[in-house]
């Protein structure tokens, strides 16, 4: 069973932006998104508690078969970077990231195809929304 998940109506806005734009509409790729945003709590920017993952958030979270624990970024897919742990929506671990909060897990597939799960440990930071 999928956490639940809360996304405020900034984020929605903006996803579903660009969800509606024509390079995205028929990418059969990011239905698993527009699903997630089909069940989502979606609240208003002062209603949103402060432990839920959001556009530009940076997360702490703990690998729990390995036990390491690092940052990552959710981020809107032009400013994604592997590099520099941004993780972009439309990817398939990115989508699962939304709407999560602190002591939620999911399972994540890594680029290399092993599935883990992730364990969110913090939620650092709050960056302004927008897409």
């Amino acid at each position: 069973m999928k956490p639940e998940i809360i996304i405020s109506a900034q984020d929605m806005d903006s996803l579903e932006g660009l969800l509606s734009a024509p390079s995205a509409r028929s990418r059969s790729d990011l239905d698993a998104l527009r699903a997630e945003l089909d069940r989502a709590d979606v609240r208003e920017a002062e209603d949103m508690p402060d432990d839920v993952i959001m556009m530009n958030s940076r997360a702490r979270f703990l690998e729990e078969n390995t036990g390491r624990q690092y940052e990552l970024t959710l981020s809107f897919p032009r400013d994604a970077s592997a590099e520099a742990g941004r993780v972009s929506i439309f990817s398939p671990a990115g989508s699962a990231l939304l709407g999560l909060s602190v002591n939620q897990s999911i399972d994540w597939l890594t680029p290399d195809g092993k599935a883990i799960r992730l364990n969110v440990l913090a939620v650092t930071q709050h960056a302004a929304a927008g897409g």
